[in-house]
């Protein structure tokens, strides 16, 4: 029986693969290539000048076309879906798309993968226009039950299109600081970076405000004053690769030089460093705010043995088990709640390792970018 092809239309907005793309792009980097072997699968993005008009991810076909004008990106993208004739098309995390390829191609099956409710926010797409897009996708894949509630609260009558699929992350690249291998590479780090005798809080992600990295900044003073060694290490930027700032992060600058010798920025540093970043840390931080749909950064962090403190809120509340993987706190309490419970980890070595183990156990029980490819291989085989 021959494999159904299935091509798969990013945004257009990252080249891939790239070290500096977003998650969007990443979760089809990661995914894409697992299904390879019961699909024939095409994927289509964004041309680079490091990247050639065509190129293999695995056993995946990547075409790459012009993308500065998304008009001309889409029509590119049509022409190569019209030879290719794929059994099924997935458009990830853009409704408009959905719509145009539905409308050049109505015999074709369309599946919309949604990242983040960014794209059916009324900001971004009338309701009226997201209802048509909705009815025009097959199937709707989400990648939280926040993010499942979220969209059929705004289109109810397509409720029964969608389906939750988890994002996952690479546990072999981003070890446990409990395995040898892993103990080795923290050690290193931890001397390389001069971290040794530090509590290492790590963010990482990029500096805007609904990121909530200003609640960091304002609980350091009491956590300095109870837990002298602190040191919070903020990891990114405002855009992904790129150094461009903004009023927000040179505000955030401002208040961490009052604090120089406990906060650290480390501007916007590509993938494939951002596992020994994790590795060094002791606790990971993430106080976003209600509309984080999963937070890859969670997982990540977990699967290096660190506990995570979060808001309880968007899909975190779906992958930090409170209490046993880490702490989830009010969004509405987050400088007085997220400060007790990163003290309560900081002082006891113990309980911040036991933590750790869990939370490494819970990413490979649950959150592997092949749980992900099992998973969207069972929405292939239903009806």
């Amino acid at each position: 029986m021959d494999k159904p092809k299935v091509a798969f239309v990013t945004p257009g907005t990252f080249p891939l693969p790239s070290p500096t793309s977003s998650s969007v792009e990443r979760v089809v980097e990661k995914t894409v290539p697992l299904l390879a072997s019961r699909i024939e699968a095409h994927i289509y993005g964004r041309i680079s000048r490091s990247l050639g008009r065509r190129g293999k991810l695995g056993m995946a076909v990547i075409e790459r076309f012009p993308a500065a004008n998304k008009q001309t990106y889409i029509r590119c993208v049509k022409r190569a879906i019209g030879k290719l004739r794929p059994d099924l098309l997935q458009v990830e995390n853009r409704p408009r798309y959905v719509l145009k390829l539905k409308q050049a191609l109505p015999n074709k099956r369309v599946w919309l993968n949604l990242h983040s409710n960014t794209f059916i926010r009324e900001r971004a797409i009338q309701p009226r226009t997201l209802s048509q897009c909705f009815q025009s996708a097959d199937r709707i894949i989400v990648n939280s039950e926040f993010l499942r509630e979220d969209a059929a609260g705004r289109v109810p009558q397509c409720a029964d299109k969608l389906r939750v699929v988890y994002p996952g992350v690479d546990i072999e690249r981003f070890p446990s600081q409990f395995s040898a291998a892993g103990a080795t590479q923290r050690a290193e780090l931890r001397t390389r970076r001069k971290w040794l005798g530090r509590s290492v809080v790590l963010f990482m992600g990029r500096l805007q405000e609904i990121k909530g990295v200003h609640h960091l900044l304002k609980l350091m003073p009491q956590l300095i004053r109870a837990h002298p060694s602190v040191l919070l290490v903020i990891v990114g930027g405002a855009f992904y690769g790129s150094k461009r700032t903004t009023p927000y992060v040179r505000k955030l600058h401002r208040i961490g030089r009052t604090m120089r010798n406990h906060v650290r920025f480390v501007p916007y540093v590509p993938y494939s460093e951002v596992p020994s970043w994790f590795l060094g840390a002791d606790v990971a931080v993430v106080p976003s705010g209600s509309r984080e749909a999963f937070g890859l950064v969670n997982v990540e962090a977990m699967s290096c043995g660190l506990p995570v403190v979060a808001t309880r809120s968007g899909g975190m509340k779906e992958i930090i088990d409170d209490g046993v993987t880490g702490y989830l706190v009010n969004p509405d309490h987050v400088v007085s709640e997220m400060r007790s419970r990163l003290l309560e980890l900081l002082c006891n070595d113990q309980l911040r390792q036991d933590m750790g183990r869990q939370s490494r156990r819970r990413v490979e029980q649950h959150f592997t970018w092949r749980h992900s490819a099992e998973r969207w291989l069972e929405l292939l085989s239903e009806p």
